[in-house]
């Protein structure tokens, strides 16, 4: 049986797709079949949404602190079933939901996404990975090419309208303690909060 629904610690994570318009250096998806004892993330197929809910069903959400939409691919690849989703979970708890995201969505679908989110995603953490462009295409190699760092840097600033918290992150093995300076920086101009994650193997 694949995995669609998964807890980890305190949070209960919702795997959708196995599609991503990145191949990040440090991706977990590179070592192993899955993180935190999910099982195997890598999905038979994309579930439909009647198979994510009944699969969120299984679940007392009264258990959790958050559900966060996160598994081995980008949820925005799959934007209608992911608002439908959170939708759904809303329809039935006040559990808060957290997206975490690349922030390439408006580059996926040639539009502005942000807007989308409100009221729906409490918390949106968005990977920033890097200080400019060049490092940023060398570390993620995103299909879209050297326009995506500033794509995703303003779909940060649009998300500031519509969702209540905004958080960007790096990982700690690839970025050093002045890069990390200077993403603190990016994220003080953006009105968002950095949060350096370490990464897991």
């Amino acid at each position: 049986m694949m995995t669609i629904t998964y807890p980890v610690k305190n949070n209960l994570y919702i795997n959708i797709t196995n599609r991503c318009p990145c191949s990040c250096t440090f991706c977990l998806r590179n070592n192993g079949d899955g993180v935190f004892g999910s099982g195997n993330l890598w999905l038979e197929h994309e579930p439909s949404y009647n198979e994510i809910c009944q699969s969120i069903d299984n679940f007392d959400l009264n258990n959790y602190s958050e559900i966060v939409f996160c598994g081995y691919g980008e949820p925005t690849e799959r934007l209608d079933i992911l608002l439908d989703t959170a939708k759904y979970i809303k329809s039935k708890s006040n559990i808060k939901i957290r997206l975490n995201t690349n922030g390439l969505s408006d580059l996926i679908y040639n539009e502005k996404t942000a807007y989308k989110f409100e009221n729906l995603i409490d918390t949106i953490s968005i990977s920033l990975n890097a200080t400019n462009k060049e490092d940023y295409l060398r570390l993620v190699k995103p299909k879209f090419g050297i326009c995506s760092y500033d794509s995703m840097l303003n779909f940060a600033k649009d998300c500031k309208k519509y969702i209540p918290n905004v958080v960007m992150t790096i990982v700690d093995v690839v970025t050093s303690k002045e890069e990390q300076i200077k993403c603190k920086q990016i994220c003080d101009s953006l009105g968002v909060t950095l949060r350096i994650r370490p990464f897991e193997s």
